[in-house]
């Protein structure tokens, strides 16, 4: 009888055992199977952009001019930021994935790290650098004022001549905010996207909207009843206003690596693929 016991319970310790083993190797396993997944995502660069802002972004249905495809849908990105996103993604050896997303929605989703970087027309602001990081400029521009063609402001050439115009530009931007400046002005609210700004302007609802002069330029060349105003005396604003750069993660090891990357690309090759990017926008 004590003998059979010895064997029993030596029986259920090798059980025990082999349980502890199978255990362990399932860990094992589960463990190499997160290392896989880090890696996997080490070599993926997620940048967020809302694509509706030509010709720095925009959402088109194929993969036309280099467009990349939106995840998570069916239709591409195309546009300058996409151009200067593939450049960095390369750069960097990683794979580039395009995450569309409202405006304000930017910031927030590369705090929480749901993209690693804003390629967006941003620009960096004294505001925006309390929340983010950015890298240096990527593009620079001045503000113009969309308007109609054979409208009461096409001729403007100074701010006072927009007294009592309706005008109004995009929610969280320094486009919106400059409004202020002009004299007598009847600000309009801002509104989520340049795509319902066009719409207003064509309707009559608004009598213009402040625009960055490569989204003016390639509205007007889109919108036969569209012009815009470069004013003589135009807009006060700091340099940053006008600048465009990448925003990513407060304290990113991304920083200076995109910084070395976009300082190998000349200011003859921007001019290039932003004139490239006014040329192949789709209609608007």
């Amino acid at each position: 009888m004590k003998k059979k016991l010895l064997v029993l319970i030596a029986g259920m310790m090798t059980v025990l055992i082999l349980a502890a083993c199978g255990s362990d190797d399932g860990k094992t396993g589960s463990s190499s199977n997160d290392n896989d997944q880090e890696k996997e995502e080490s070599n993926v660069l997620r940048v967020g952009m809302e694509a509706g802002y030509p010709p720095f972004n925009w959402t088109q249905m194929d993969d036309g001019n280099g467009a990349v495809k939106i995840d998570g849908a069916a239709e591409y990105a195309g546009g300058y930021d996409v151009e200067i996103a593939k450049k960095v993604a390369e750069g960097l050896g990683k794979e580039l994935v395009i995450v569309k997303m409202e405006w304000n929605g930017l910031v927030p989703a590369v705090q929480s790290g749901v993209v690693d970087a804003i390629i967006a027309g941003m620009s960096p602001t004294d505001e925006r650098k309390e929340s983010i990081d950015f890298t240096e400029n990527y593009y620079t521009s001045d503000f113009v004022i969309v308007v109609k063609k054979g409208g009461p402001f096409e001729k403007a050439k100074t701010l006072e001549d927009f007294a009592k115009a309706k005008i109004t530009s995009q929610l969280g931007t320094t486009n919106y905010d400059v409004i202020d400046q002009i004299p007598n002005v009847d600000k309009q609210t801002a509104m989520d996207d340049f795509n319902a700004m066009r719409v207003a302007l064509k309707s009559g609802v608004i009598d213009g909207y402040v625009a960055e002069r490569p989204e003016a330029v390639s509205s007007t060349a889109a919108n036969k009843d569209f012009a815009y105003v470069e004013l003589q005396k135009g807009f006060k604003t700091n340099p940053a206003d006008t600048a465009v750069a990448i925003g990513v993660r407060k304290g990113s090891d991304l920083t200076d690596k995109m910084n070395e990357i976009i300082k190998g690309i000349s200011e003859e090759e921007r001019t290039k693929l932003m004139d490239a990017a006014i040329a192949n926008q789709p209609a608007q």
